[in-house]
Formats: structure tokens, sequence, C-alpha cells
């Protein structure tokens, strides 16, 4: 009998669900990376599950045909941790927002990061609430006039890679809905990480935060203003590769070609630092004083949460033998209690 994996396509994965996002949402570029991504793994389709909590990107499940759990506010980690845990042998992907995740969700998404659970989290950022039509979100700017801000925001927004990073995370990553390349070489190291991946995931709300991350997405301006990050290369960009990123001391900055400076004098990236402070540094790059950088900020390796528990029952189960429910019961102090109310021990 043949046990040969049948090969799976971007169809297969296709759910028979009308996908209803917003025409022009950027939800629609991250689902057709995804289902594109999927096929390549080599897994049956039934190892993947989808996770979500609440939101525009938490309608992710119904569209996937694959196992799934549209969960409650803020939640979606937690329910995935106990599915990875109890089940090691399938595939979590958690699908969240900017509100579901860094508001409600922000107890739970810091505790998965720093057990190191190994799921994959895509936090699509689009800085506004939209499944309720146009509030701020945790990630909206200072100044952002919405429903709920109408003379603007006075909040300061999340940095949601400084917070993944402080929270200990071993896989940390930026991309872009539209740049379908990038985004799903992108979801492809995830999937190979061992561990907790986070994924933040720039996406464009056309009705109700439009041309957010136009700097960013402009053909005209994208090459002037975003950075590629690269392992062992070193960090320059613009349009006419004339311009990097140098360490001065403690602090980076932004360096000109030419007399006094020379892509030598850039940093080369390294993404395996165990050490998070150049990780950090470079979350912390905004414009307009500094180009946005995407790509992998941190990959690093430590024990996956779920294998250090299935370590620590096998550890127990071969020192003490196979328990029963029956035992765990009637273990410790027990009492009994009569039909006349006396209690024995």
């Amino acid at each position: 009998m043949s046990t040969e994996l049948p090969v799976l396509t971007k169809k297969d994965f296709q759910s028979d669900q009308e996908v209803r996002w917003c025409p022009g949402c950027g939800d629609y570029a991250i689902l057709k990376s995804v289902q594109s991504v999927l096929p390549a793994l080599g897994l049956p389709k039934e190892k993947f599950v989808v996770v979500s909590g609440i939101g525009c990107s938490s309608r992710f499940p119904y569209y996937m045909d694959t196992f799934g759990f549209h969960t409650i506010h803020g939640r979606a980690p937690a329910i995935a941790t106990g599915l990875k845990v109890s089940r090691p042998d399938l595939e979590v992907w958690v699908a969240t927002g900017d509100g579901d995740a860094m508001s409600i969700g922000g107890n739970h998404l810091i505790h998965v990061l720093r057990r190191n659970v190994g799921v994959k989290i895509l936090l699509f950022n689009n800085r506004i609430y939209g499944l309720t039509k146009g509030q701020y979100s945790p990630t909206s700017e200072i100044g952002k006039r919405t429903k709920s801000t109408p003379f603007g925001s006075l909040d300061n927004p999340f940095n949601t890679l400084s917070l993944a990073i402080g929270a200990g995370a071993t896989f940390v990553a930026r991309t872009v809905d539209i740049f379908q390349k990038h985004l799903q070489e992108t979801l492809l190291r995830a999937a190979e990480h061992k561990g907790t991946a986070f994924i933040e995931i720039y996406q464009n709300c056309n009705i109700f935060n439009d041309k957010a991350f136009s700097y960013m997405t402009d053909k005209n301006l994208r090459e002037d203003q975003g950075l590629t990050l690269e392992h062992g290369k070193p960090l320059v960009f613009g349009k006419d590769r004339n311009r990097g990123i140098r360490l001065d001391g403690t602090q980076l900055e932004v360096i000109e070609f030419g007399n006094a400076y020379s892509e030598s004098d850039c940093l080369v990236w390294d993404e395996t630092l165990d050490n998070p402070g150049m990780a950090f540094l470079l979350a912390q790059m905004t414009p307009p004083d500094f180009p946005t950088p995407i790509g992998i900020f941190r990959s690093v390796k430590r024990p996956a949460y779920e294998d250090q528990i299935a370590a620590q029952i096998d550890h127990e189960i071969e020192t003490q033998g196979q328990g029963t429910l029956e035992d765990l019961i009637y273990s410790g102090e027990t009492w009994k209690v009569a039909e006349d109310g006396r209690v024995t021990a």
C-alpha cells in the first residue's frame, strides 16, 4: 500500500465559503499567499489548523479548507497554545489583527511569545479597527482622527515588533501584503522555525485607513523609504543603493556613500544573534528619520514549549509509571462523608 502523500495545490486550501472582505482589502493578498505556501510544506491537509480571534483578519479560518477555530476576542494565542501542547504534530497558525492582538489580547500574546510555543502568528496591521467601522487602534499614529478620536489620538502607538522582541520571541519578521514574493518567502521561513514565529504584515484597509503604508508601497517611494533585511549582508537601501545604516556607538544612523562613507561602513545584518538588542534597535527605526525595515529581525534557536512539556511528562512516566485518573483522584488526602454527615479520613 502506497504511503506517498498527494501533491497539494493552492486550490486544495481554498474553502467553499464566499470571501467577504471589502473589495480591495489587503487581506485578500495575505490569504492568497498563505494558500500558496502551505502546499509547499509537504504535509497532509488535515495537519493544518488556523485559529483566530475577532476582527476582519479573524475571518481567515472560514476561507481556509483546513481545520479551524474562530475564537473570542484576543484569546487566539491561548487557544492555539492548548491545541499545540496537546497535539504537537499539528501545524497551528494564528490569524489576528492589531486590535485583537495588541489591545484585549495583549496579555495572551506576550505569554505565547515568551513560552516559545510552536505556533505561527500572522498579525495583520492596518492601524485601524476595520470591523467596527474605523476607530483608532493600538498601532494608530499620534494625532489620528477617527470616529473615536475626532480631535486626534493622544495614545502612543505600540511598536509590535519591539513588543515581540521584548517578550522574547525567537522568530520576528515584518512584511507587506502586496509584496507577494517577500510575503511568501517570509511565511516559508516562519513555517520552518521551531517555536513561535511572529510576523507583522502591513495590510491596507482601503475603506477606513487607505494608503496608511503608501510610503512603503508606492513604486516611486519604496526603494528610498524601505530597507530589506538580508542575513549576512550590509544594510544598504535607496533607489541608487547609495545609502545605508551604520552603527555609531549605541545608536543607528543613516549614511550616504561618498567621500566619508561607503558600503563597508554599513552594519552587516545578523538575524541569528542571541542577544535581541540589535533586533530591537532596528525595530525602532521609523520614518521620517529612517527607512522602514522589512524581513527577518530575529531567528534564534530555543527549545519549543510543547517539546519541553512532552519531555517532562515522559520523564515522570518513566520514573513513576503510567498513572490513571482514578489514582490521581484518590491521591493525597481524601475524606469519606457518611450518610449521617460524619467525615472520616
